[in-house]
């Protein structure tokens, strides 16, 4: 098992001391991997109707992972996820590349379609096509990090006989996919290397959910065992005994990657009450300690 925690910043701040500080300690106390979401824009507090306004603090995933990875030696970076068809397909696959070849390999990429139409517009992008397009872009992407050239004529993107310097190692970079529609499934089974589920606490939903997934990874002809798949738990709700019992419950669902986030309050999950520095340092070493045993 492969254990992250999200970094919450909203909560502790993003101050270059507050960033690294978190990002070492983590790493130091034994997490496999750091967790960043991802917003460009944010609406007026006053007037928004959606969840994410401007007082909410995101920094640029890319920069910020770049100056963590100065900072740490060991952590996976990972998006969770970056709202990739806001973004030119081309420069995201670039700043992709150059964040692997950076942080040494240690990128893993979540991508998603996201929700808020507010972005969209602010950055000149179709919100209605999003879904369809993102797919093109996978594609684009993965041909740029393999190829030292491509020519590319598709619905959205056109790109005559030329690519990307730097490529990622090896020629590709980790791609996940965040999503609960079934169309998110059968992306994932067709181009990706996993699945962040989020919607479904440990039950049938969650397992029915696995075994789609597994079965169109066939379908594709795809080794289903070759696509991980995450969830994210917190410490507000129970205490290590619970901690330890959904920990195994998902490791036995086949649950290759685990998330601490002790910020998020989405579906099911519960947000932590504090939100200090130490309270959020002090809540991943216990859940470190709950759990290490069974990674």
């Amino acid at each position: 098992m492969h254990l992250d925690v999200a970094m919450p910043l909203g909560d502790i701040g993003g101050e270059p001391a507050v960033v690294r500080e978190f990002a070492q300690i983590a790493e130091d106390t034994g997490y496999d991997g750091l967790s960043l979401p991802d917003h460009v824009l944010g609406s007026n507090p006053a007037t928004a109707t959606g969840r994410t306004t401007a007082s909410s603090l995101y920094h640029d995933p890319f920069v910020l992972f770049a100056f963590i990875a100065a900072s740490t030696t060991r952590a996976e970076l990972s998006t969770q996820v970056l709202i990739l068809p806001q973004r030119q397909t081309v420069l995201a696959a670039k700043q992709a590349a150059s964040l692997a070849v950076l942080s040494g390999g240690r990128f893993r990429f979540g991508i998603g379609v996201g929700w808020n139409e507010v972005e969209f517009v602010g950055l000149n992008e179709n919100f209605r096509n999003r879904g369809k397009r993102s797919e093109e872009q996978v594609t684009v992407m993965q041909a740029l990090w393999s190829q030292p050239f491509v020519d590319v004529k598709g619905a959205w993107h056109t790109i005559p006989d030329a690519g990307i310097n730097p490529r990622p190692p090896h020629g590709t970079i980790p791609l996940w996919f965040g999503g609960h529609m079934d169309v998110t499934l059968r992306r994932t089974a067709k181009w990706g290397d996993g699945w962040m589920m989020l919607a479904h606490p440990p039950g049938d939903d969650a397992l029915a959910a696995f075994d789609t997934l597994r079965r169109y990874t066939a379908e594709e002809g795809r080794d289903p065992k070759s696509v991980g798949i995450e969830v994210w738990t917190s410490t507000a709700t129970g205490a290590e005994a619970q901690w330890r019992e959904e920990f195994l419950y998902w490791k036995k669902a086949g649950v290759t990657h685990i998330t601490l986030h002790n910020a998020y309050g989405g579906y099911h999950h519960k947000r932590m009450a504090g939100r200090t520095m130490a309270e959020h340092v002090d809540a991943l070493r216990r859940y470190h300690n709950a759990v290490a045993d069974l990674l």
